[in-house]
């Protein structure tokens, strides 16, 4: 099925590069990483030749099977059809619709509010405060899905697709110094996924473009 390995084009630090670098390991795909830095030289993200991959100009980008795929989401689907082992969606109807409600809340209702597109249009003293408050709005909902949906992990015991859009974006929580006190179900969760190998592997410290001061 493969025309040459896959290519991601990724940045280390992009909760949606991550979510696709977890698909890849559960599914045990190997691939080249081609970084993209969105900072350096006014981001690279906006060169001609990076934006004829993805007119959006965002990472990830995927080459595999001879196309390439924007949107992590997207990515993440293709590799479960053409690549079905591990399941990341569940065969039940139910379950797999509540998989993909929970990872459209995250990537569509919190990640792109919090986005480094969306802070730089902000002035550098209201970053922070923005962030935090569209995060918690979002977990404020999330924690109360996850209330009635979790087992070990998003949906029942099995690890899924918003598994892999719930551990990256608790990271940018993190980073952005969210209380995550009121979120037990989210915390408890995200433990649990960040013990697996596949979560660890392609976490944002190990990464070929992890800057050496923050690797692990």
């Amino acid at each position: 099925m493969q025309a040459g390995k896959p290519i991601l084009y990724s940045y280390f630090r992009s909760s949606c590069s991550w979510r696709v670098r977890i698909a890849l390991a559960l599914k045990s795909i190997d691939y080249e990483t081609v970084p993209i830095n969105l900072v350096k030289d006014g981001g690279q993200q906006f060169s001609k030749e990076f934006q004829a991959l993805n007119p959006m100009k965002q990472v990830p980008a995927l080459k595999i099977d001879g196309i390439t795929i924007g949107q992590s989401l997207a990515i993440i689907e293709y590799l479960e059809e053409t690549r079905p082992t591990p399941r990341l969606l569940p065969q039940d109807p139910k379950k797999r619709c509540l998989v993909r409600m929970i990872s459209d809340l995250i990537a569509s209702g919190i990640q792109p509010l919090q986005n480094l597109s969306v802070l730089q249009q902000m002035e550098q003293e209201n970053r922070l405060t923005w962030a935090q408050k569209v995060i918690s709005s979002g977990f404020n909902a999330l924690e109360q899905v996850l209330q009635n949906t979790a087992g070990k992990y998003c949906v029942g015991d099995e690890v899924s697709m918003a598994d892999l859009c719930l551990v990256p974006q608790v990271a940018n929580a993190e980073r952005y110094k969210v209380d995550l006190t009121p979120y037990p179900t989210i915390r408890r969760i995200n433990k649990s996924l960040l013990a697996l190998e596949a979560f660890q592997v392609s976490h944002p410290c190990r990464q070929p473009d992890t800057p050496p001061e923050l690797r692990a």
